[in-house]
């Protein structure tokens, strides 16, 4: 791709750097920049540089917050009994649109996968486990992407928890396996909610 400008250039190899921009959609984002008022460029780049340099995470659930405590983690009628654990921010988005869930939330931050070097110390799972020993958890709900590495890491926080005398399900595979939740639509998703799975019953089925 040639440019007559280093500064466009520049430009569209940074936003190229985002996933799912190739450079094509790149240049085209660059040159509506362009064409921009100045002011509004100028907005976009102090939300951005706010939200990288003001960000928190949320100390209880690990969702992005604005303060110490997430807004759902905040809200006094969500269920703090009912725990849903998911892989990411962008789970907790996808099942937030839904309007179908009331209970809290944990972000594993990432999903075991030994092929990619990613073991269960790298994840938030410590952090699940003293949650539930120090609040009264009656239900975990895991909605995992349906993978080997989702099933991997499902199984290892189950045997973790050893008998812990709370509810373990998972979301029911409305989800094809394989797929990824933020890309559901957001009737299948509800539904796999509201039809969760006993673990154990989910385990026996997979073995």
């Amino acid at each position: 791709m040639s440019f007559s400008s280093s500064l466009l250039e520049r430009v569209v190899q940074e936003l190229s750097r985002l996933p799912g921009i190739g450079k094509k959609t790149a240049l085209r984002l660059a040159l509506h920049l362009v064409n921009t008022p100045a002011g509004e460029v100028q907005q976009l780049s102090d939300a951005l540089t706010a939200l990288r340099n003001e960000m928190k995470f949320c100390k209880t659930c690990h969702n992005i917050s604005d303060q110490e405590l997430c807004n759902i983690c905040n809200n006094p009628m969500r269920k703090k009994q009912v725990i849903c654990v998911v892989e990411s921010i962008r789970d907790v988005i996808a099942i937030e649109n839904t309007q179908q869930y009331s209970g809290s939330y944990h972000v594993l931050g990432g999903l075991i996968s030994p092929l990619d070097g990613i073991g269960p110390d790298q994840l938030k799972i410590d952090a699940l486990v003293e949650r539930i020993e120090t609040e009264e958890t009656e239900e975990l709900i895991f909605a995992l992407n349906p993978n080997i590495q989702g099933d991997t890491t499902l199984f290892y926080i189950h045997k973790k928890l050893g008998d812990k005398k709370i509810t373990i399900s998972t979301i029911s595979r409305g989800i094809s396996f394989g797929g990824e939740l933020e890309y559901a639509d957001e009737m299948t998703l509800a539904r796999s909610i509201q039809n969760r799975q006993p673990v154990t019953q989910y385990v026996g089925m997979r073995g």
